[in-house]
């Protein structure tokens, strides 16, 4: 059977060549007789790949020794309870609301302490990012939190926000490694790898090391204290073994291909492609604020909803896959993540032409 063009917000595309060199290696890896799957964690091949990740993620991001890289299971979800525990000294926090999973981090960190809501785009379904350049930032917030890329929505922080000196932390799940990033600008960045990275499983998180202390909230689970991690270098127990093994393989791809700025360039390449059309359609919209367009999550919408589920069911037929939109959203959204290739893009364009052409 051929491949299909994944459209998935996540688990997503991998790089071919990824998937290829694991299947390569699945009955024998390098020698050692015997699959990364069935490997123990504290072998020496498995202490290489592991430390050989985290090399070339250092390496394409450019981060600073005064962070430290943890490879963590429990996904983005795990990390909503995971920050306040570890960094809510005052027990205040403010969170920057831009879409579901914003909200969904903002309301977890309310077990622990003051969630201060201090901007929101929910009056418009969350199609904008708000102005961040002078917010009421809370004298004692202990930090500012951001979902920088919005999977769900389709928006993206092209400048981040103010935060008048506090500590900023982004989950940046759906908008990982896409571009280059300034590390120092943040306290934590963090994001599952099942979307832009590697198979579901792995939350990468890259905190600075002044934040990770023994001083955590009274009732701190071990496994969800970042020191526990840091100290044990992310094999405290069992890590996510296959997955983090993977995301090695991606890494080295990605400096393959170039790094992150040509990867910024292929993403704006591939998201300009679609947005041209989207734009001068007669059919289909796009549903952001132009401005604030992510380059990896692009929703769109016919304005008939049995029109959307039609254009879905034909791009299935089509090789087109997972095209349907975030049940909170309805109509369509295409993420065009690193992996996927620009042909892939264009394939869609084409087939939306023809769709418009025979539904007008």
């Amino acid at each position: 059977m051929s491949r299909v063009y994944n459209f998935s917000a996540g688990p997503a595309v991998l790089p071919e060549e990824v998937l290829q060199e694991a299947a390569d290696e699945m009955l024998d890896y390098r020698g050692t007789g015997m699959s990364v799957m069935e490997m123990s964690h504290r072998s020496k091949a498995y202490e290489e790949i592991i430390t050989g990740a985290e090399a070339d993620l250092r390496e394409l991001m450019g981060i600073p020794d005064n962070y430290k890289v943890l490879f963590l299971q429990g996904g983005a979800s795990q990390q909503f309870a995971m920050i306040p525990m570890n960094l809510m000294k005052n027990r205040t926090a403010d969170y920057i609301i831009t879409g579901q999973w914003a909200k969904k981090a903002a309301q977890e960190a309310e077990k622990y302490g003051k969630v201060n809501r201090i901007a929101s785009s929910e009056d418009q379904t969350y199609s904008y990012i708000p102005d961040c350049s002078d917010l009421p930032v809370s004298e004692d917030a202990d930090y500012v939190y951001i979902c920088e890329n919005n999977t769900i929505y389709g928006t993206k922080y092209h400048e981040l926000p103010n935060t008048k000196g506090k500590l900023l932390v982004a989950d940046v799940s759906s908008c990982f490694l896409s571009e280059p990033v300034d590390v120092t600008k943040y306290g934590i960045v963090y994001g599952g790898v099942q979307k832009n990275i590697g198979p579901a499983g792995v939350v990468i998180v890259i905190i600075r090391e002044d934040l990770i202390t023994e001083d955590v909230l009274p009732g701190t689970p071990t496994m969800l204290t970042y020191k526990t991690h840091a100290d044990a270098k992310s094999l405290y127990n069992t890590p996510p073994a296959y997955g983090i093994y993977i995301c090695g393989k991606v890494f080295q791809w990605l400096k393959k291909m170039g790094g992150l700025e040509v990867m910024k360039e292929r993403n704006e390449k591939k998201a300009k492609l679609l947005y041209d059309f989207l734009d001068q359609s007669r059919l289909f919209k796009g549903t952001v604020v132009p401005k604030d367009r992510s380059l990896m999550n692009v929703p769109f919408v016919t304005g008939d909803a049995d029109l959307d589920a039609r254009f879905v069911k034909e791009a299935k037929a089509a090789g087109l896959e997972n095209l349907k939109g975030h049940r909170t959203v309805g109509g369509m959204r295409a993420s065009i993540y690193n992996a996927m290739p620009y042909e892939g893009v264009e394939a869609l364009v084409a087939f939306m032409k023809k769709f418009e052409e025979e539904n007008l």
